[in-house]
């Protein structure tokens, strides 16, 4: 899992923020988001265990 969560974390903010009118978060969280790949890295892609569902996003 390593930093995996932070990740987590920043994607719903971000959702958070664009469901409830806050579009000046939603671009902080997104200037997060890439601060974080660059300096964490890229997140690992998780696999659903569901049938057919493999590869989207979560």
């Amino acid at each position: 899992m390593g930093h995996d969560w932070v990740f987590d974390v920043l994607r719903d903010l971000r959702t958070y923020a664009l469901n409830n009118d806050l579009p000046e978060l939603a671009q902080k969280v997104e200037e997060a988001l890439r601060v974080a790949e660059l300096e964490i890295g890229k997140p690992a892609v998780k696999e659903d265990k569901r049938p057919g569902t493999k590869g989207l996003p979560h």
